[in-house]
């Protein structure tokens, strides 16, 4: 609840003067609508696991990658775009979700050479390295960023103004 309230004046894409970057904030990372295949997953997950279950649910039913290379929350994203292979070494990624643990940042160095412009990745537990989170959104590769503070989203393309977007998710 705290974090709710101290995200209140970024409810809903408020303050975002971008058309698609309000849609998007609109119609995936906020929707209330349920989708076609909400209860066929995660019933018996925590409340958080369950949200974001769902929120990569419908960045993959927005974006149908390819290719996608993720840490978890596999049934999720499938259910979401059902012909997407799941390759962690393939050369074009299309949708990567990242948790830190591990090497990772050297896993996003990596990663920064096999996404494209239409390439999004979702990382995991932002707040676990703030620093890290700051570093990715003023890299040259990234382009608009979300910061729904659970996870943090990242597109890749270049030829939009570069943004980072508080989001009370």
């Amino acid at each position: 609840m705290l974090v709710w309230l101290s995200r209140m004046n970024h409810c809903k894409g408020f303050g975002i003067q971008s058309p698609t970057d309000y849609w998007f904030v609109r119609y995936v990372i906020n929707e209330q609508w349920p989708y076609y295949q909400y209860e066929a997953v995660g019933k018996d997950d925590d409340w958080l696991t369950r949200k974001l279950g769902l929120l990569y649910f419908r960045i993959a039913n927005w974006l149908q990658p390819k290719v996608v290379m993720s840490d978890g929350y596999q049934d999720y994203l499938q259910i979401g775009c059902k012909t997407a292979m799941f390759n962690d070494h393939a050369e074009t990624i299309d949708l990567v979700h990242l948790k830190l643990n591990g090497d990772y940042r050297r896993r996003v160095t990596n990663i920064y050479n096999k996404v494209n412009a239409k390439s999004v990745m979702i990382i995991e537990d932002i707040r676990k390295d703030m620093s890290f989170w700051r570093e990715v959104i003023n890299d040259e590769h990234t382009g608009i960023t979300y910061d729904l503070f659970y996870c943090g989203i990242v597109m890749f393309d270049k030829n939009r103004h570069k943004m980072n977007y508080i989001i009370n998710f």
